[in-house]
Order: structure tokens, then C-alpha cells, then sequence
């Protein structure tokens, strides 16, 4: 199995080439809900331990669906599918390019939650028009047990995130160990008190949001994913997410610039657009960088071909 790896601004992304299971026909979207129903082991052995580690991305090349695209992705990660992910479409991309299958300019990227644009400025930058993010209920606020009361808002940027307002914990690299403990608890309350995006939809995603330490970005944040893996990157879909709250509050304009930080110190430069549905379209530019091209190996006698499965360490 032939696979270019990348990172985008810190968060890696594994892109498979060829031999993917078979998913059969549909939709993307359909698609993506037979990849890891029915070939888990192919999505763990992929990603986990031996051959990669719980932060790396999945991005299985495919034949689009819709019209007028470059090519089709479904984004997954160890604990599943994902709608769609800012910082894997820019190494996609970059990926592409390095392999000489996409060229400068703007193409469109078909995912599960529908086509993206995507325009590659140089071998290493690109700028993604995400599919169309908005804010499902502000305010919300849920008890934590060990915490007390966490207030934030539900938004969609490509994935469902709950955003909070504030944190107790300074968004530091140090304390990445707590701030993961805190953002399990805050994830595990959501799903206790029945907190949902729209038509009950799991909210698989928290961040924690700051105003940045930096001179040079706007906001901090710190993303825990599905699974339990925190983004290196600042979070494509939750900056997206994010930029969706602030419009809603007013506190942005269309076309004003945004400077999303993560918690490694990594930036996306964000601005957006008003979406036909009453949401904000976002376009993220950063930068992606090839780090290895790679055959994996699969013998079936390898106990551990499907991946070291280990229990939350955090």
C-alpha cells in the first residue's frame, strides 16, 4: 500500500494511494460510514502503532462523485471517519502536487460533507475554501464533574465542536496533559447531559479557546479530536467553527483577517465570507510539508498487522 506522509503546520496526515478496501457505491459520505463499519482493522493498521501513532490522520484517495473535481477524500482517524479536516485537505493537496497529480491552482476537492476549493499557491501553501460553517446554540452550559459549570458555544465547521468560552487551564504546551484531562471530562458531560449538534448529532470534538499570547495571531486554541489526540495544527474545521461564533457575535467581518494559533504556536490565516445558508464560508491558508513516501506492509502472520490498540493514557 503506497502512501505519501505529510504534516500541516505540525499535524500529520497519512494520504493512501492505492490498495484501499473496496466501499462499494454512494455517496462519499456513504462511503466513509462502510470504511470504518466494515474495514476497522484497515483504518487502525493504517494509523496506529506499529506504523504510525494516535495523532496521525487518515486521507484515502478516491474517485470523486461530484462533478468538476480533482479527486475524492475520505478523512478518518483512528477512532473513525471524519466529515471533513482543514489540515488534511492542505496536505492532500501537498501531497498531490509532490506526486505531480494536482498542479498550481485552484481545483476542487470532493469529501463527505461535499466539495471543497482548494487553491495551491506554491508547493507548500494552500488555501482551502471550506464547505459552509455556522453556530448551532451559544451559551450552553454544562457541569462538569471535578470542574463545576463549562459555558460555550455548538458550532459546525466540517465537524461538530463544542467552542468554550474560557478555560481554567492556561493554553500552554505544559500543560497539554491537563488540558486533555479537562477537555475528556467536558466531552463525556456533553454526552451525559444529552448535548448535541443539530438532529442529535455527537459532538466529537472540543476546543478550548484563548485570546493568544503572541503578537502575531488573534486566538489560541486547543483541539482534542476523536479518539483522544489533541491537533497540533490550529484545527481547520474548528477555526472554521470559530470564525462562525464570532460572526454570529458580531465580533468579525467578512474579509477581516483572523489569526488562528495552536497550541504548539503554529498559525492559520483565516478570513470568510457570508454562506448562502446564513453561516460563514471560511478559506484557511497554511502550509504543508511532504516528510516521506512509504510502501506498508501487511503480513498476515504480523500479530499486530492491524495495529496496537492502547487503553487513554492521559
Amino acid at each position: 500500500m503506497r502512501v505519501i506522509d505529510s504534516h500541516t503546520e505540525g499535524q500529520p496526515t497519512r494520504l493512501v494511494l492505492d490498495q484501499g478496501p473496496d466501499l462499494g457505491p454512494g455517496s462519499l459520505a456513504e462511503q466513509a460510514d462502510r470504511l470504518f463499519r466494515d474495514h476497522a482493522d484497515f483504518c487502525r493498521g493504517v494509523l496506529c502503532e506499529p506504523r504510525g501513532h494516535e495523532a496521525m490522520v487518515g486521507a484515502l484517495l478516491l474517485p470523486p462523485n461530484a462533478p468538476g473535481c480533482a479527486a475524492g477524500v475520505i478523512y478518518f482517524n483512528p477512532a473513525g471517519p471524519l466529515g471533513m479536516c482543514g489540515h488534511a485537505t492542505i496536505g492532500t493537496a501537498v501531497s498531490l502536487a509532490h506526486c505531480g497529480r494536482l498542479s498550481p491552482g485552484v481545483h476542487r476537492i470532493d469529501t463527505p460533507v461535499g466539495p471543497v476549493e482548494v487553491s495551491l499557491e506554491t508547493n507548500n501553501r494552500v488555501s482551502v475554501e471550506n464547505v459552509e460553517a455556522f453556530r448551532h446554540r451559544s451559551d450552553v452550559v454544562v457541569e462538569v464533574p471535578g470542574w463545576g459549570p463549562v459555558r460555550g458555544d455548538v458550532a459546525w465547521g466540517g465537524n461538530w465542536f463544542f467552542l468554550t468560552k474560557e478555560c481554567q487551564i492556561p493554553l500552554v504546551s505544559e500543560q497539554i496533559a491537563p488540558l486533555t484531562r479537562f477537555s475528556t471530562a467536558l466531552k463525556e458531560a456533553l454526552e451525559q447531559a444529552g448535548i448535541t449538534g443539530e438532529g442529535g448529532a455527537l459532538i466529537d470534538h472540543i476546543e478550548l479557546t484563548s485570546p493568544s499570547p503572541s503578537a502575531h495571531a488573534d486566538g489560541r486554541n486547543f483541539v482534542l479530536c476523536p479518539g483522544g489526540a489533541y491537533d497540533r495544527s490550529p484545527c481547520g474545521t474548528g477555526s472554521s467553527a470559530k470564525l462562525a461564533c464570532l460572526a454570529a457575535n458580531g465580533l468579525l467581518a467578512p474579509g477581516e483577517r483572523w489569526v488562528q494559533e495552536s497550541i504548539i504556536g503554529s498559525t492559520y490565516t483565516l478570513s470568510y465570507r457570508p454562506g448562502p445558508a446564513g453561516g460563514v464560508v471560511t478559506t484557511i491558508t497554511g502550509s504543508a510539508f511532504v516528510t516521506a513516501e512509504s510502501i506498508l506492509h501487511f503480513e498476515p502472520s504480523d500479530p499486530y498487522r492491524t495495529g496496537i490498540i492502547l487503553e487513554e493514557r492521559h
